[in-house]
């Protein structure tokens, strides 16, 4: 049996329906008119009328082409790498060439003139070229620019689970330890604890989705919050300030838990009298904002690896998800270690 070369069935085209792809190709498109009009050496005080023309032609070949490639975008996928772009190559060639021979002939048939100074054949071939040459850097312009978003999104995916194989290992040897001591002393309590730790782990092995909305993600911290009770007793708390927050929106998945994680794992257990951890959040106008917050244990440092991770990680996935609308910020002061997520919501999740 044949196997199937990975390149081949690899996503090779970018999204030609989504708006900031076509922005680009109508911004180069006109950028091209502009070089093909200096290029041409219009006579003086013709510059104008002359790039009218250019940018009428070459963004109606723009768009046009834009708009093919869009309809055709999964049909050319399926035949895999290498044919989706010799196929969208000659296609859009021949559309330019189409377009051309409709420039040249359309005005001699409608009003008996011809409007473009040069030759028929010249004309095609100029543009037979021209525009060889700008599709094809196009082509690999918007490719090598979605291979580096998709890089992106795998080496986010990446770290989520070189993350979960992180934090795993000690909180399953802990929680396994308080279950076990539950099976004698309080039966029922123990079923409760792992029936806790499955949805847990269930949760956690389908953390890599993109998003989640923000009651799931608060249900995963509460859940680990219950396990890390049974270990910690007392010396843990967690207040829930959440009652302005809007439950339909999302947020990336597996944010808040291990930002609470994080604070048990690196004070929480340190203190003596254990202390509170806070999470808290509100909305602020289309924006919404949640902290979580826990006393810092004297002498610590937060400069472990496993915090690191964690904070790059989550970091990581809000510039992917949000880029710069939103943020990640941290301080230490007043002997309280307070991450404060703040990104965008959608008006429909409001």
């Amino acid at each position: 049996m044949s196997q199937t070369d990975p390149n081949e069935t690899q996503v090779y085209l970018p999204d030609f329906c989504a708006a900031g792809t076509v922005f680009i190709i109508l911004l180069v498109a006109e950028l091209v008119a502009i070089v093909l009009t200096l290029a041409s050496n219009a006579p003086e005080g013709q510059f104008l009328l002359s790039l009218s023309k250019t940018s009428f032609f070459v963004l109606w070949l723009a768009l046009l082409g834009t708009a093919i490639m869009c309809k055709l975008r999964g049909w050319l996928e399926r035949a895999g790498k290498t044919r989706a772009f010799v196929l969208g190559f000659l296609l859009l060639v021949g559309l330019s060439l189409l377009i051309a021979e409709l420039a040249w002939q359309l005005p001699i048939r409608l009003v008996g003139v011809n409007v473009i100074n040069d030759t028929h054949a010249d004309f095609l071939l100029r543009t037979l070229a021209i525009s060889a040459i700008f599709i094809a850097l196009a082509m690999r312009y918007l490719y090598v620019s979605s291979e580096w978003r998709r890089s992106i999104v795998l080496e986010a995916q990446a770290r989520i689970s070189a993350l979960q194989a992180l934090i795993r290992p000690h909180f399953l040897f802990n929680s396994m330890n308080t279950i076990a001591s539950l099976t004698r002393s309080d039966p029922r309590q123990a079923e409760e604890a792992v029936e806790d730790l499955s949805d847990l782990l269930r949760a956690s092995l389908s953390g890599t989705r993109n998003q989640t909305s923000i009651k799931e993600e608060l249900e995963v911290a509460a859940i680990y919050h219950r396990i890390e009770k049974l270990r910690l007793g007392d010396r843990l708390n967690v207040r829930w300030d959440i009652a302005e927050l809007p439950m339909r929106a999302r947020i990336p998945s597996l944010t808040i838990q291990p930002l609470i994680e994080n604070a048990i794992y690196h004070d929480i257990e340190l203190l003596p009298d254990g202390g509170d951890v806070v999470v808290s959040g509100k909305r602020d106008g289309r924006y919404l904002q949640i902290a979580v917050s826990n006393p810092v244990a004297p002498g610590k440092s937060r400069g472990k690896d496993g915090n690191k991770m964690a904070m790059a990680n989550i970091r990581q996935r809000f510039e992917l998800a949000y880029g710069s609308r939103a943020s990640v910020d941290i301080n230490d002061a007043d002997d309280r270690y307070t991450v404060t997520l703040r990104f965008p919501i959608d008006e429909d999740d409001a």
